[in-house]
């Protein structure tokens, strides 16, 4: 199925019911089309997405099976016009992976496949903006995230100058893409960290749900949708105009000690139950959850329910739109060999300074998931807005 055959407004109703939820990443269940029609697998997998648009694919579009995050540092000689060259270079790449086809020089062509629902987004780091005749153009509040007390940062999963996240429906598929966008990019920059993850979006009837973490958590379902999506995701500063600032947290979850706590005790850390993702406080997954409902003089969303202090009027009205991976991890420490698990959570919005990083605050202080969920890296990229045919990511920057 092409992006043609999809409308814009049942497109957004996607994207709002299957993204991820709060910092740790919680709530959800089954999509719907924002235009009332019932989801079928055919919307989410086995699409040939677009490469052109307002916005680059890879925000709004469906999430997909597998996904996998590469940062690229810059090398010392990369300048502006270096950087413009790589840009249009990816680009190529881009959209002959998107549509099915080999890009120019490939090694192995007949990998390339269309109907693997194949997306690529591209976003710059701060660094970016230190170059020559870049300084001035910085978004506002585009900037790292500050330290945070529950934060156990380590350089290998943070930082970044440069960001390809490539998303499909098969591991095969992402393989390739990372593999040609890499070497494309071999002679103006080396890869800093590659994070890898999964998604389950389809239920075992085929239909589109929002899926869960691996707490068990039906985890998306309070994502804004419609125009409050776009207001919330979408800048309008200068170059960037169109396009979005996104945070990547790597969320490590401490699954063992999360398996001892009971199931009452999960359910109240989130505010929302683990079955369908329904608000404690009444109603089905998409309902809001109401605040001020009590039992006994007690409060049924708990005061430290994620729920509860991620929820956009406990902050200003801030919202964003999440949007992560599953991880599982292997790695080889003095006790011998050591499986991690957790969320690749990715949070697009307008200004990480006015949105993201209030919230987080709040979310570091008093969020009750904070027991279970360390941030072991954390990154940030000004995402640039979509390209049409003749144009290349990052035109509006770097041309």
């Amino acid at each position: 199925m092409s992006d043609s055959s999809v409308s814009r407004r049942r497109l957004f109703g996607y994207a709002g019911a299957a993204g991820l939820g709060g910092v740790a990443g919680v709530v959800a269940g089954r999509a719907s089309a924002a235009n009332g029609e019932a989801p079928v697998a055919q919307d989410v997998v086995g699409r040939t997405h677009s490469p052109y648009g307002e916005q680059q694919a890879g925000i709004f579009t469906p999430k997909t099976m597998t996904g996998e995050l590469v940062a690229f540092d810059l090398a010392p000689d990369t300048d502006r016009a270096a950087l413009g060259r790589l840009l249009r270079a990816w680009t190529g790449d881009i959209v002959a992976l998107m549509t099915g086809r080999p890009p120019a020089g490939d090694f192995a062509p007949d990998m390339a496949q269309a109907a693997v629902s194949l997306t690529v987004l591209v976003g710059f780091g701060p660094r970016v903006f230190e170059l020559e005749g870049l300084a001035g153009r910085r978004p506002a509040g585009f900037q790292d995230i500050p330290p945070m007390a529950h934060d156990r940062l380590q350089d290998r999963w943070s930082g970044g100058d440069l960001l390809a996240w490539v998303s499909a429906d098969d591991a095969t598929s992402v393989a390739h893409a990372v593999r040609r966008l890499s070497t494309d990019a071999a002679p103006f920059a080396s890869v800093r960290w590659r994070q890898r993850g999964f998604w389950r979006p389809l239920d075992q009837t085929g239909a589109p749900v929002t899926g869960r973490n691996l707490f068990g958590q039906v985890d998306g379902s309070a994502n804004p949708t419609g125009d409050l999506l776009r207001e919330t995701v979408l800048s309008t500063d200068d170059w960037l105009a169109g396009g979005t600032q996104l945070v990547v947290r790597r969320i490590e979850m401490n699954l063992d000690t999360w398996d001892e706590a009971t199931r009452s005790r999960q359910e109240a850390s989130v505010g929302r139950d683990l079955p369908e993702g329904a608000p404690l406080s009444g109603g089905v997954e998409h309902d809001d959850v109401d605040l001020a409902a009590t039992v006994d003089g007690s409060p049924v969303i708990a005061l430290d329910a994620h729920a509860r202090v991620s929820h956009p009027s406990q902050n200003s009205g801030r919202r964003m739109l999440r949007r992560g991976l599953n991880y599982t991890a292997e790695e080889w420490t003095d006790a011998g060999l050591v499986e991690t698990s957790g969320l690749i959570f990715s949070a697009f919005q307008a200004n990480i300074a006015d949105q993201f990083i209030p919230v987080q605050r709040s979310l570091d202080q008093l969020d009750a998931l904070n027991e279970w969920t360390t941030a072991i890296g954390s990154a940030v990229f000004a995402i640039p807005p979509g390209f049409s045919e003749g144009g290349w990511i990052g035109e509006g920057l770097l041309a």
